[in-house]
């Protein structure tokens, strides 16, 4: 079994800052636990806007706290998202979020990640080994 908990991961590695300035995550979850996913606490913050496609991963997306709204940029469509929504990028949806007010999320990554990967200019990640 394993337990942790997020104030005492976000004193850890474990707590990833955004180059941008726009988000931190806390991965709570990674590859190496063996589990088959990667869990995370992320903040996204008030004001910012972040340009992300997983091309290589799916993503759950859970908000906890704050507000924002969700653009996929395929076809120009926004989501509000307030506490109690979920969204899930299901077709690798290249996207912008925004937070209106700081947003606490949950997100759920598969594959997992091993929590050093960095975003790349395109928003992505590098696929799993290619880190």
């Amino acid at each position: 079994m394993i337990v942790r908990n997020l104030e005492e991961a976000r004193k850890t590695e474990r707590l990833v800052k955004a180059e941008s300035g726009t988000w931190d995550s806390t991965r709570l979850v990674l590859a190496n636990d063996g589990g088959g996913f990667s869990f995370h606490i992320t903040r996204i913050y008030e004001g910012t806007e972040t340009h992300i496609h997983y091309k290589h991963h799916y993503e759950s997306v859970y908000c906890i706290e704050g507000e924002g709204e969700v653009e996929t940029l395929a076809d120009g469509k926004i989501w509000p998202i307030k506490p109690g929504d979920i969204y899930i990028l299901d077709q690798h949806d290249e996207h912008l979020l925004r937070a209106h007010k700081t947003m606490h999320l949950a997100c759920v990554f598969t594959p997992p990640i091993t929590g050093k990967e960095v975003h790349r200019e395109d928003g992505s990640y590098a696929p799993a080994g290619e880190e």
